[in-house]
């Protein structure tokens, strides 16, 4: 039997180091894995990430600088969804990862959770953070 593994692919356009440097500090059990970079031969984009593996909350997550620019960014249709044993712990993740961002759906009890908040990130990258 082979090996298969699914992982999140987040895919930035020149932020890729600055985000995964953010979410390395908010998160716990958080490590930058590895990062290749674009050299010289990319001009403008020299110093991009080409690919990276970071680790938040035990989790695993590619990223690129994509150096195509796109029609697209990310959509919270697809989100991070982070779940915490602590109520308060919320309030600080959803806090923090929503700072220049938006609220989706503001830190509340929402009948399926005991505290819940929606944000996307300053990134774009939505994240759903609950304490059942």
């Amino acid at each position: 039997m082979t090996r298969t593994t699914v992982r999140p692919f987040l895919m930035f356009e020149g932020r890729a180091r600055e985000a995964m440097a953010f979410y390395v500090s908010v998160l716990p059990d958080a490590e930058i894995l590895d990062t290749v970079l674009y050299g010289p031969e990319q001009g403008e984009h020299e110093g991009w990430v080409m690919f990276a593996r970071f680790r938040v909350a035990g989790q695993e997550v590619i990223c690129n600088d994509s150096t195509v620019k796109h029609a697209f960014t990310f959509t919270p249709a697809l989100s991070l969804f982070v779940e915490v044993d602590d109520p308060a712990e919320v309030d600080r993740l959803v806090g923090l990862l929503g700072e220049g961002g938006e609220a989706l759906m503001p830190v509340d009890h929402y009948g399926f959770s005991r505290r819940f908040g929606w944000v996307n990130d300053r990134f774009g990258v939505s994240w759903q953070v609950n304490c059942p």
